[in-house]
């Protein structure tokens, strides 16, 4: 055989080799279970999200026990913060440039409150729900109105958001244990409408300031209600159950001096200690939650528990196996039906098929879609 044919066939018969270790290789268990991971972190859909929240956020402005006066309609932590928190985030993925008809329903809701706070009465009242209640529902609504206007105002405040953070600022405790807080509604309903709730509420404000437009947290109306703001969360950080402390690191992210090294430390070492063998985490273990009945906490990975505690390690730049497999985790536990997250009520057993059944469903769906949409 002539010397350039042999060299041909020696090519030849190498590249015939490596092909069949590469298909070898490709038919190796470990292989095939890593293409099948890869396969399933695709397996969520964002429009299938998107479906299922604006689906609830109307189903709730239509709710006879939402509606307040003049076409206005309550806020909710379960189901619209959640949804102004993970709505937008899936505008992007699927294509859409401009507010949906329940989104500008709501912020139209928002926005006529806002202009007409001295002039509507808060969303309960002493007569009805209680002594105290009013004050409670006024304050926490104007914490409410100023983040979910917040979630809209990507480029710079307008009047409106300014004037819902004046509202807020003007309701923040000025005195006594719990200064630079809000007073919070409590309906002994975990985890929104507890005492602990006015740590969540304050823990929110705070995230959600902290990456407002226009340098917003910087501006001469908010530095003195932020430092207020910042050494209530400080001082009252460890009586805190560590849902609520996952909330501050989220927020700490943007607004220094939340947490020292050393808490910041502990704290993630918590999460990572609480991380369910799935990858998930599960609600019921983050605080000391207490069912109104004689029935276990769910233990399961929830997509509330386990979206928050993505956004706090995603923010704080926390790249490693627990962020991942609680990424993970998020991809692959979306239901292929109906586009919402797993969650189940920490205070009774509740019918998942119903309006209020749905609300730890709502929470869950909106946060996890936020921690998907901000992977860097």
């Amino acid at each position: 055989m002539p010397p350039s044919r042999r060299v041909l066939y020696c090519i030849v018969c190498l590249a015939i080799a490596l092909v069949a270790d590469l298909l070898a290789g490709l038919s190796h268990p470990a292989v095939q279970a890593a293409t099948r991971s890869d396969d399933a972190t695709q397996s969520w859909s964002p429009e299938a999200a998107a479906r299922y929240l604006d689906q609830r956020e109307l189903t709730w402005q239509k709710w006879d026990h939402a509606q307040r006066e003049q076409g206005t309609f309550c806020i909710s932590c379960h189901t619209q913060l959640a949804y102004a928190y993970g709505r937008p985030a899936l505008r992007t993925d699927i294509h859409e440039y401009n507010l949906n008809p329940p989104e500008e329903a709501l912020l139209t809701s928002i926005r006529k409150r806002v202009a007409l706070w001295n002039q509507l009465p808060p969303f309960y009242s002493d007569a009805h729900a209680g002594t105290g209640k009013a004050e409670e529902a006024r304050a926490t609504e104007a914490v409410l109105n100023a983040i979910i206007l917040l979630r809209y105002d990507t480029l710079h405040l307008s009047p409106d958001t300014r004037a819902a953070l004046n509202n807020a600022w003007a309701l923040q405790l000025k005195s006594g244990p719990d200064l630079g807080s809000w007073k919070w509604l409590n309906f002994d309903l975990a985890p929104w409408e507890t005492p602990n709730a006015q740590y969540f509420g304050a823990a929110m404000l705070a995230q959600a300031v902290s990456t407002a437009p226009d340098d917003y947290s910087r501006h001469a109306d908010a530095v003195g209600h932020l430092s207020a703001l910042r050494l209530y969360l400080t001082t009252h950080y460890t009586q805190q159950p560590l849902f609520n402390q996952v909330i501050v690191l989220w927020a700490s992210a943007h607004l220094p001096g939340l947490l020292s090294s050393q808490q910041r430390k502990q704290l993630l070492d918590a999460i990572y200690g609480h991380q369910n063998a799935d990858g998930g985490w599960s609600l019921s273990k983050l605080g000391p939650w207490q069912r109104s009945e004689n029935s276990p906490q769910p233990t399961a990975s929830d997509g509330y528990a386990t979206g928050i505690a993505v956004l706090a390690l995603e923010a704080n730049s926390a790249q490693n196996a627990y962020l991942r497999r609680g990424i993970q985790w998020l991809k692959t536990h979306q239901d292929p039906t109906t586009g919402a997250w797993p969650a189940q009520s920490l205070n009774q057993n509740r019918d998942p098929n119903t309006n209020v059944g749905k609300f730890m469903t709502d929470a869950s769906t909106g946060f996890a879609a936020l921690a998907l949409e901000s992977q860097p």
